[in-house]
């Protein structure tokens, strides 16, 4: 069972930029899909943005034209690029995986890893 280990969050203005990386622990190319996922204190975890296989990617209305999901198969890493930052986007930014566009929106019955927490603040 491939493992997928989250880091890259920190402290950052508003409008800054970070990257945050999915590493897993195996190969990532037999993977459908990767998703990132966020939850903000108070707040239900939600799906960010998710990238197929075949390179496909679908963001969040709040996202969109801001962040940007890429996966490098030879580093078994997904990467998230945040641009243009605001505060709403603090949250604890975890990844997973799914076998299908329909189930990788699913956020209970997971298995979660620690994720990387991302403030945005002044």
């Amino acid at each position: 069972q491939v493992q997928l280990v989250e880091s890259g969050g920190g402290l950052v203005q508003p409008g800054g930029s970070l990257r945050l990386s999915c590493v897993a622990s195996g190969s990532i190319s037999s993977i459908y899909a990767v998703g990132w996922y966020r939850q903000a204190p108070g707040k239900q975890r939600e799906l960010v943005a998710f990238i197929t296989s075949g390179d496909m990617t679908q963001y969040t209305s709040t996202v969109k034209d801001r962040f940007a999901i890429s996966r490098d198969n030879a580093k078994n890493t997904v990467y998230l690029q945040m641009n243009s930052l605001k505060p709403e986007d603090t949250a604890v930014y975890y990844c997973n995986k799914d076998q299908s566009v329909i189930a990788i929106w699913r956020t209970t019955n997971r298995a979660w890893g620690q994720g990387t927490q991302v403030t945005v603040s002044s």
